[in-house]
């Protein structure tokens, strides 16, 4: 269901697709090489093919750092501020998204702020797991308190409710709808469902259980092609894409702007 934050952001066009654009590896990670100039390039380059094929939103992510800690040093919330910043400058009429690696959501929020960025996505916003990084509690009080005393209550905040790359085995008991009505009930702007892994579709079952209980906006945040989109059209307001717009739908390539195309063609 649209909220009025986010038709503000997103108009009223029937379906949103948001565009990945995955960082190179920012100063300080190990696979980090050549400074920030290649890293701008590449981004604007990204934002500006993403912009010519006619996509809603972008959202931009330090996918490369890895591998990811809980807690990353502040150069990676400069680096991404500024990231974002000259993206935002440079396609100003695209609502524009931060995601910081892992769960590093209080960084991506001040991060969005600085760069005049739209909206975050948050990892870990209710309930607790063990991801990839280790365990990861909930968030949701100390996050929005934090948007709240740096002024970035304009900044919506797009939750995962289970997050990928994790196990869930410590809230089995939590069924995906549980999770769901927690988040709203913690003020969620906006609830992802993912695949089990980065490129990984969501469960159509959940997807379809979330949405006919959810008030608020329902996102799908991986696995999503122009093969399947028309399966999930009907279940949810928002997409988030980044592998399948990679040539060969692999999230390390290239951008490919046949495959962003076709799947926006699917769209209207």
């Amino acid at each position: 269901m649209r909220t009025p934050l986010f038709t503000r952001l997103f108009g009223d066009q029937p379906k949103t697709v948001i565009g990945m654009i995955h960082v190179r590896a920012l100063p300080g990670t190990p696979q980090h090489a050549g400074g920030m100039e290649p890293i701008l390039g590449q981004a604007l380059a990204e934002a500006e093919t993403y912009r010519a094929c006619g996509i809603h939103a972008l959202m931009v992510e330090n996918m490369h750092d890895i591998p990811y800690v809980q807690h990353p040093g502040p150069e990676i919330t400069a680096a991404m501020a500024v990231v974002a910043r000259e993206v935002k400058r440079a396609v100003p009429a695209l609502p524009l998204g931060i995601q910081i690696l892992a769960g590093a959501n209080q960084e991506a929020l001040s991060a969005a702020l600085a760069a005049g960025a739209d909206f975050i996505r948050a990892e870990a916003f209710v309930f607790g797991h063990v991801a990839d990084e280790g365990y990861m509690d909930s968030c949701a009080g100390a996050l929005l308190r934090h948007r709240k005393a740096i002024g970035a209550e304009h900044i919506a905040v797009f939750t995962d409710i289970k997050k990928k790359h994790s196990a869930h085995a410590i809230t089995a008991d939590v069924d995906i709808v549980q999770t769901a009505h927690a988040a709203e009930y913690f003020l969620s702007d906006g609830l992802i469902l993912t695949g089990a892994a980065t490129g990984e579709a969501a469960s159509v079952e959940e997807l379809r259980a979330v949405h006919a209980a959810a008030k608020r906006p329902v996102l799908v945040g991986s696995g999503i092609t122009a093969e399947n989109l028309k399966t999930y059209l009907p279940l949810a307001d928002a997409f988030i894409v980044g592998s399948h717009f990679k040539k060969d739908g692999y999230w390390e390539n290239p951008l490919d702007s046949a495959r962003i195309r076709r799947l926006l063609d699917q769209i209207y």
